[in-house]
């Protein structure tokens, strides 16, 4: 989930898998395959920054627990 701030300053939690595109209108403007768009106080830069570091994020949690898992487990 990425944490986002709304123009009038509230916060806006945002499930990324959803995002189909971003663009500066000049305003951060988010369009989800689900049809929904939102207009948010990050540049664009930032949200595009701040989904790669949740997908990162993912992966490296996927190989900490794939370090984990007991030899011969699940």
């Amino acid at each position: 989930m990425l944490q986002l701030t709304r123009p009038n300053g509230k916060p806006l939690e945002l499930n990324c898998a959803f995002i189909e595109f971003v663009e500066s209108t000049p305003d951060t403007l988010i369009s989800l395959t689900t049809g929904q768009k939102f207009i948010v106080q990050e540049p664009a830069g930032e949200v595009i920054a701040r989904s790669l570091d949740y997908y990162r994020s993912l992966r490296d949690l996927s190989i900490l627990a794939a370090a984990l898992r007991p030899a011969g487990g699940l």
